[in-house]
């Protein structure tokens, strides 16, 4: 009955680790998302992206998300193999410092944290303050899980089951390597997997040898995680995590031979502690680091060739222009017909979302080929409409049932406003490229930062709204409802700052000034049209107002209505 009890409690803390873990890192990625591709494509020494990648993790809590975002952007082309992999090393050591500081004894922290961060969280309409208390309440539950974990382990510390278990452990260290790689892939959490060894460690559940083989072990698992991760990407986002689970599996199978034998031997002494196993865990990433980081451009060619591009392939697949998704033999059955309209969505969406990416450094180039390209995708989509509408005409009304056909209607009002969102990249932010080309006019680097960070933001936006197309979620509707919100607000406050800056007698301002405003508008109209997905979900769950007009009009003073006697 003790096992049971066991299993149950560790399961229960280890839930509780992973599930805080998560919920820190999505507070960070809905507080400031936005922003990580400029800081993890702008820079330019192998030196500076590891130095990124590190900052990256601690921020996000976990090195798979610092790898995956990176072989997102080398996918997309915006960072070349020899910085991404930098990139993820640095990353490496960043999760092993977010270890070293939970590994203290904080538990005083956690009311603090709780009161705190639910205060913030339930209390406070702002979307980065909301966010900062989901990120606090995230850091208390890892802290109130590891409690658990180490009172989980109570029961069954004096039993024979658990050193049993340690001993063999002890002995039979490529046993315990495994197990730690199994635990850490199967919990997608180096953090979450070595903070349990740490503790096994701690409360001497287990001694210092088997922790030291399962922390190397779970090194060599949580490589697999992005490897696993970006299965379905393409080969430039591939190469990264496999060059990181080289160089980490080789160097984790290196340390993890030497380390028992020098502790076999007697070389070491006799190291013992939770302490002292966090301090091999982060010297084990800082030699990693040390030892890979002059190696990280001379890797690229070995891996192009492990992982070669395909000879030849279709033409219109090289150009990113895959063909229709639309297929009129699936019209007979209403939810393929649905699936296939959402695939040609997904489709116009992705042409819609290059021409917004570039639309920023038109206005710093004013490059006419690359408006012309721009220009050029805009036919694509408007061609997607065309195909949508014909699709969405043809469909048997009386086979589809209403509800299915209602469906169909808003997919194609979602495609409408897509075709709507393409024409105010085509007909207004590339003309205003144009001008600011002719005029040979900047901004000011108050009103560029404003640009870049609502620019950014609706990137972030086309990604979510994507999800909300596919899932139909609820919640990531409204999501993507209030981030509309945050995005009208930040195009009100950068109007404003840019008035004062005319005040102030700010010439770039002025020379800039209509085109300033007028790129605000557009920016804001194109991300109404991206968020108008969310839209039915919204009104199918009795979550939007029918009028944000108050029912009925304040009563007027008394006396105010009546005639005057006399």
């Amino acid at each position: 009955m003790a096992i049971v009890s066991f299993l149950i409690s560790l399961a229960g803390a280890t839930m509780l680790l992973l599930y805080a873990v998560r919920m820190v890192r999505t507070g960070i990625e809905r507080s400031y998302g936005a922003s990580f591709q400029r800081v993890m494509t702008g820079q330019r020494s192998h030196v500076q992206a590891s130095v990124v990648g590190l900052a990256m993790a601690v921020v996000l809590q976990s090195s798979a998300a610092v790898a995956l975002l990176t072989s997102g952007f080398a996918a997309s082309g915006l960072l070349a193999f020899p910085a991404g992999l930098a990139m993820v090393l640095g990353g490496d050591l960043g999760s092993a410092l977010i270890i070293q500081i939970l590994s203290f004894n904080l538990d005083w922290l956690v009311p603090l944290l709780l009161a705190v961060g639910g205060y913030l969280f339930v209390k406070t309409e702002s979307k980065k303050p909301r966010q900062l208390g989901r990120i606090l309440m995230g850091i208390a539950f890892i802290l109130i899980s590891l409690r658990f974990l180490r009172e989980a382990m109570d029961p069954i510390r004096d039993s024979a089951f658990l050193p049993a278990v340690a001993d063999y452990l002890a002995r039979d260290y490529i046993t315990a390597f495994l197990v730690g790689g199994a635990l850490a892939f199967v919990m997608h959490s180096s953090v979450a997997a070595i903070l349990m060894c740490v503790t096994l460690v701690q409360i001497g559940a287990i001694p210092f040898a088997a922790g030291l083989s399962l922390v190397l072990g779970a090194n060599f698992g949580s490589a697999f995680i992005p490897v696993w991760l970006t299965r379905g990407m393409e080969l430039p986002a591939r190469r990264i995590p496999f060059a990181n689970l080289a160089l980490r599996g080789s160097w984790a199978v290196v340390t993890l031979f030497a380390a028992n034998t020098a502790l076999r031997a007697g070389i070491l002494g006799d190291l013992q502690g939770g302490q002292m196993l966090v301090n091999a865990h982060l010297a084990f990433n800082a030699s990693l680091l040390i030892l890979a980081l002059p190696f990280c451009g001379r890797l690229c060619a070995p891996f192009e060739r492990l992982l070669p591009e395909p000879k030849s392939a279709d033409a219109t697949v090289q150009l990113g222009r895959p063909a229709s998704a639309l297929d009129m033999a699936a019209l007979g059955n209403s939810s393929q017909a649905l699936s296939s309209l959402k695939r040609e969505l997904l489709r116009m969406s992705d042409l819609v979302e290059s021409m917004f990416r570039p639309s920023l450094e038109l206005y710093r180039s004013g490059d006419k080929e690359q408006i012309r390209a721009v220009r050029a995708v805009d036919e694509d989509v408007n061609e997607c409409l065309s195909g949508i509408r014909k699709f969405v005409a043809a469909i048997p009304a009386e086979e589809f049932g209403k509800q299915n056909a209602k469906v169909a209607r808003d997919l194609m009002e979602y495609a409408i406003r897509l075709e709507t969102a393409g024409d105010v990249v085509a007909k207004r932010l590339a003309v205003l490229a144009g001008s600011m080309r002719k005029k040979g006019a900047s901004f000011s680097k108050e009103g560029w930062s404003e640009l870049v960070e609502m620019h950014e933001g609706i990137l972030a936006n086309m990604k979510l709204a994507s999800n909300v197309l596919i899932s139909d979620d609820l919640e990531s509707a409204r999501l993507l409802s209030a981030e509309k919100t945050e995005i009208k607000k930040a195009e009100r406050d950068s109007r404003k700052r840019h008035l004062r800056r005319l005040q102030h007698g700010s010439t770039e301002s002025f020379e800039t000034s209509d085109i300033h405003l007028e790129t605000l508008r557009a920016f804001r109209e194109f991300n109404s049209h991206i968020a108008a997905v969310a839209y039915p979900i919204l009104y199918r769950n009795g979550q939007l107002l029918e009028t944000r007009l108050i029912e009925e009009m304040p009563r007027m003073e008394k006396g105010a209505d009546t005639e005057v006697k006399g």
